[in-house]
């Protein structure tokens, strides 16, 4: 997974949950945790996200990450560059499995020709 393709999903992820802990994304998302705080520093710095601190009922500290105006934006271009990419990746799989149905009809028109001769 690309660094764009794990912020994204980060972003995703925060806006149904943004109380989620490093670990919960690292599990959900299928990344380590370290590129989980990676991303979400990365986040913070360029202004998508701001992390507000509470006690919860076991006394320790969490972290709620919180999607800027800015940071709706960074998702909005993440979405749209991903969903770019995987057009074309959706275009250059269909040509290809139009270029293999293409060859396996002539395949077999060919061997129901040759085998119709014999006959």
């Amino acid at each position: 997974m690309s660094a764009e393709q794990a912020k994204l999903k980060i972003l995703q992820q925060l806006v149904i949950k943004p109380d989620s802990s490093q670990r919960e994304l690292a599990q959900a998302l299928g990344i380590s945790l370290g590129s989980v705080n990676y991303c979400l520093q990365a986040l913070v710095e360029k202004g998508c996200i701001k992390m507000h601190n509470f006690q919860n009922k076991k006394n320790k500290l969490m972290y709620a990450y919180l999607l800027t105006p800015a940071g709706i934006r960074e998702k909005m271009l993440l979405t749209k560059h991903f969903l770019e990419r995987k057009m074309h990746e959706y275009e250059a799989l269909r040509t290809e499995i139009e270029s293999l149905r293409t060859e396996i009809e002539a395949e077999v028109a060919s061997h129901d020709g040759v085998a119709g001769a014999g006959v």
